[in-house]
C-alpha cells in the first residue's frame, strides 16, 4: 500500500509490467508519490476539476490527482506498454479516468471537455515538452481550454520560461510565455528522484493564462522575436532589418531605441514592436492596392 492510496508501489507496477523506461519516448518515471502528490497539489483545488495529464507512464501522478479528489484525469500517453498499469488505476477510480493512447502534440482534448475548462498537470517527457508548451500557448482564440499548466522541465528549460528582459535565459520562449500567462517557478526535483536518473534537476513550473494578453497578432510577434533574438548580439536596427522593414520607423513607432539588444526589451516592448509592424504592413497593402 502507499501513502496515496491502497494501491501496489509504483516499483512493483513498473516490474509487473515491464516497464523499462525509454529514451527514445522522453520517459524518466517519478517513483517519489509525495513528490506527485505534491506537483498535483500545485495546481490548486482538484474537487471537480478535469485535469489532462501527458505522459502518465506507470501511473504516479495520475494517481496523486485522483486521491486528491480530480473530478476526471484524461491521461494521454502513446507507450502502449503503459496502457495495462493505467487501467488498474482506472479500475481504483471507475469512470474517473480516460485513457487516451495517442501522441500528445497531435491530440485536441477540447471534444472530450465541453465547456469545462480544464488544468493541466504533467511530468512531460523531455523530449516534446517545449514543442507542447508552445502549442498549449498559441491556442487560437485566446483564451484557451485549460485555465492552469502545472507542468515539469528539464531546469534549463523552466529558466527559459519564466525569464524576464536583462536575465541570461530570455528568449523568444519567454516572451512567448509572459505575454500569454503568469509563469513562475515552483519547486526543483532532484535527479534521484527518477527512473532511470537524467542528468539535470527538474522543476516544476505554474502557467496561468492571462485573459486579457496585450493585444497583437500572435505570429507577427513570434516574427520579431525570431529576427531579434536570432542576432541577438546585434543591435535591433540591425537584427530587424530580416522582417523586410525599416528597422528605424518600426523602432520609433513602437518607440524603442534602436542602439537595444533584443535581451534588454521587455514583453511589452515586443508586442509593442508587434502591432507596429502589423500597422506598417497594413498600410503597404493598402498602398499596393
Amino acid at each position: 500500500m502507499s501513502a496515496i492510496d491502497d494501491l501496489p508501489p509504483l516499483r512493483d507496477v513498473i516490474k509487473r509490467h515491464a516497464l523499462s523506461a525509454r529514451k527514445s519516448l522522453g520517459q524518466n518515471f517519478l517513483l517519489d508519490l509525495n513528490l506527485t502528490a505534491r506537483i498535483a497539489r500545485a495546481a490548486g483545488p482538484l474537487e471537480d476539476a478535469t485535469v489532462v495529464e501527458v505522459g502518465p507512464g506507470p501511473g504516479g501522478l495520475t494517481r496523486a490527482l485522483l486521491a486528491m479528489g480530480a473530478r476526471q484525469v484524461i491521461a494521454v500517453e502513446r507507450d502502449e506498454r503503459a496502457l495495462g498499469a493505467l487501467e488498474e488505476i482506472s479500475e481504483r477510480y471507475p469512470d474517473r479516468l480516460k485513457i487516451v493512447c495517442a501522441d500528445a502534440t497531435k491530440f485536441d482534448p477540447r471534444p472530450l471537455l465541453g465547456t469545462t475548462r480544464a488544468k493541466i498537470v504533467a511530468n512531460l517527457p523531455y523530449n516534446i515538452a517545449t514543442p507542447l508548451l508552445i502549442g498549449w500557448l498559441s491556442i487560437e482564440p485566446w483564451p484557451p481550454w485549460y485555465d492552469i499548466m502545472v507542468l515539469m522541465f528539464q531546469r534549463e528549460v523552466a529558466e527559459r520560461i519564466v525569464a524576464r528582459e536583462n536575465e541570461e535565459a530570455y528568449g523568444r520562449l519567454g516572451v512567448l510565455s509572459n505575454w500569454r500567462a503568469e509563469t513562475k517557478i515552483l519547486f526543483d526535483i532532484s535527479p534521484a528522484a527518477f527512473v532511470p536518473q537524467p542528468q539535470v534537476t527538474s522543476s516544476v513550473v505554474r502557467l496561468v493564462p492571462r485573459e486579457m494578453p496585450e493585444p497583437c497578432n500572435r505570429k507577427i510577434l513570434e516574427q520579431v522575436t525570431a529576427a531579434a533574438f536570432g542576432q541577438r548580439r546585434k543591435m535591433l536596427r540591425q537584427s530587424l532589418k530580416s522582417l523586410s522593414a525599416d528597422p528605424a520607423p518600426l523602432t520609433a513607432a513602437a518607440g524603442i531605441d534602436s542602439t537595444r539588444r533584443a535581451e534588454t526589451i521587455p514583453v511589452s516592448g515586443f508586442v509593442a514592436l508587434a502591432r507596429e509592424l502589423a500597422a506598417l504592413r497594413a498600410e503597404h497593402a493598402k498602398l499596393i492596392d
